[in-house]
């Protein structure tokens, strides 16, 4: 083999590798870039509608704040909800819109919401509480304060299931349990 044939070989073998590496280099950027490019949150194919608000309670020191919502699957496909690493519960403020997760928000039970049909879904709020005595003359008025101070700045929750990627909104009802003796629950 002469020089030149040599030469010619080596040249293209280096040519191929680095085509061979432009071309996996690139196939990974583009893996790479496909990969970051998040999806957008599916928004409105399950709407909610307030139903009410309920205030247990866990035991002396704690109480449970229940805010029930009805449900509509706008879709073709059944949907399941659980709560878990893959559900966030946010508080959309009213103040300035952002979202905050202040207070430890889950889901009351899972839900299984067939294709387009209506169910019930339910969040939980936990918070530290002193329980007064039913006799005691404040009692009404220390349940009122309790639920005010939790959501007196909340202009709606919104669910991210990370598993299906969809977004629910849920919305706001709460503002006529500020004077409402029904506010205890």
């Amino acid at each position: 083999m002469s020089w030149k044939d040599t030469l010619w070989v080596v040249g293209s073998a280096g040519v191929a590798l680095l085509a061979l590496s432009y071309f996996t280099d690139a196939g990974s950027l583009l893996k790479r870039s496909h990969r970051e490019q998040r999806p957008t949150w599916n928004e409105g194919t399950i709407s909610a509608g307030y139903i009410g608000t309920q205030l247990r309670e866990i035991d002396k020191t704690r109480s449970s704040l229940i805010i029930s919502y009805d449900l509509e699957n706008n879709t073709d496909s059944d949907y399941r909800l659980t709560d878990g690493p893959g559900l966030v519960i946010l508080s959309r403020l009213k103040s300035d819109g952002s979202f905050s997760q202040e207070q430890p928000i889950r889901l009351s039970y899972p839900v299984f919401l067939p294709a387009r049909q209506h169910g019930r879904l339910a969040i939980e709020i936990s918070q530290p509480f002193n329980w007064p005595n039913e006799d005691d003359s404040a009692f009404l008025d220390k349940m009122r304060n309790f639920v005010k101070q939790r959501l007196e700045n909340v202009g709606e929750f919104v669910l991210f299931d990370q598993t299906s990627h969809r977004q629910l909104e849920l919305p706001s009802g709460w503002d006529q349990l500020q004077d409402s003796p029904q506010a205890s629950g």
